[in-house]
């Protein structure tokens, strides 16, 4: 467990924080100290660690796996980072969105993670991109939803409403802030 804070340690092994759960184990943090280092978007050490901890618990009780639920979160961080948004945001879409499952396919054909259309691969010119691959589907969703708030000069609201293909209407912009609100807000 090299180089991870010893006070992180601490609070990651508090009864309280994984009251639901046994705490993580010598693996878990293995695994967290190889996200950390192969992670580029944070903006130190400290803020990696507290991060992924953090949000990893918030995950487990949607993905047990320790290195899928990592792979999302460091993919996630790296990508809302690159387009200026917030990563927690992000979260929010995608709990509405697919529930975190990287496979959905909804009846309108939206696909992935955050549920991003295929029109999308014409109009940025990659026909072949798969949008069942969590790093593509990511790249997409958030560089759509940048574009829409970018449209909207930044009111989250009316871009989300745009993102979901209800635009003029709050019930999706809504649900996302309750989500966000309840779950992913740091």
């Amino acid at each position: 467990m090299r180089g991870i804070t010893g006070a992180l340690i601490l609070l990651c092994n508090s009864p309280l924080l994984w009251a639901a759960q046994a705490p993580p184990g010598p693996e878990f943090f293995n695994k967290l100290e190889h996200v950390i280092e192969e992670s580029s978007s944070f903006v130190d050490r400290f803020e990696a660690e507290a991060w992924l901890m953090d949000m990893s618990y918030r995950l487990s009780s949607r993905l047990q796996d320790a290195d899928e639920r990592l792979y999302i979160l460091k993919t996630v961080h790296r990508e809302a980072k690159r387009v200026n948004l917030p990563p927690d945001l992000i979260l929010s879409v995608i709990q509405i969105e697919s529930n975190f499952d990287y496979y959905a396919l909804s009846h309108a054909g939206a696909r992935g993670l955050m549920q991003v259309m295929p029109f999308w691969k014409n109009e940025i010119g990659k026909p072949d991109d798969n949008l069942f691959d969590i790093e593509t589907n990511l790249r997409y969703g958030c560089t759509i939803l940048r574009t829409y708030i970018d449209m909207e000069n930044g009111r989250i609201g009316p871009a989300l409403a745009r993102y979901n293909g209800s635009v003029g209407k709050t019930r999706y912009p809504d649900l996302v802030e309750k989500a966000h609100r309840r779950k992913w807000y740091p």
